[in-house]
């Protein structure tokens, strides 16, 4: 995420990009992880507080803001989130590799309706997804239905209540290494809506 950070920093935002033991933690205890380091980091007097997430982190900012919402929230973007769980977390999850890359948020991220994406339920505050539809995995783009960036489908990035959805050919693992995608997120923070979408 350093690219994108250095592009929103050149925006104006001061940025606290947090880097966290994804593969340890169960979505809960890393949104407590992200309440932690916010205390310690976030200035005093901060304005609007965003976020910008990649993958299982828009997760955990759900959670996190479920918990801990601040008062000075402003908008979240989220790139390919699997908002809806993934279908390659149904086939491989029992796997023991699976497992040692994933850890317990990895078993989080089904698509079943009791999967930790799904229980969190609907949105409320303005969010947009940047989901991708170019796929660097065959393999796993065969057992995803529609489009796919290789993890996620594009159907399942999105999440009731959200703001606005755009999809973008780049692939699950490099969609946040886009000029175009960071364009996009600039653009949102400051208007709440992708260019060329809404009015």
């Amino acid at each position: 995420m350093s690219p994108l950070s250095k592009r929103l920093e050149k925006q104006g935002y001061h940025v606290i990009n947090v880097a966290y033991p994804s593969t340890r933690l169960k979505v809960a205890d890393s949104a407590e992880y992200l309440h932690r380091e916010l205390e310690e980091r976030l200035p005093t007097g901060t304005g609007k507080i965003h976020f910008v997430t990649h993958s299982l982190g828009g997760i955990v900012v759900r959670a996190y803001l479920q918990r801990h919402r601040p008062v000075n929230l402003g908008s979240v973007v989220m790139l390919s989130p699997p908002n809806q769980g993934s279908e390659i977390v149904d086939r491989l999850r029992r796997y023991w590799i699976y497992k040692l890359f994933t850890g317990p948020a990895g078993q989080e991220l089904g698509t079943e309706a009791s999967s930790t994406p799904n229980a969190l339920g609907a949105v409320d505050y303005p969010l947009g997804v940047i989901a991708g539809d170019k796929s660097l995995n065959p393999l796993f783009s065969c057992w995803i239905a529609g489009r796919d960036d290789g993890k996620v489908s594009v159907r399942k990035a999105g999440v009731k209540g959200m703001t606005d959805l755009l999809v973008v050919p780049h692939s699950h693992t490099y969609i946040m290494r886009s000029s175009r995608v960071a364009s996009q997120v600039t653009r949102f923070l400051a208007k709440g809506q992708f260019e060329g979408h809404g009015t």
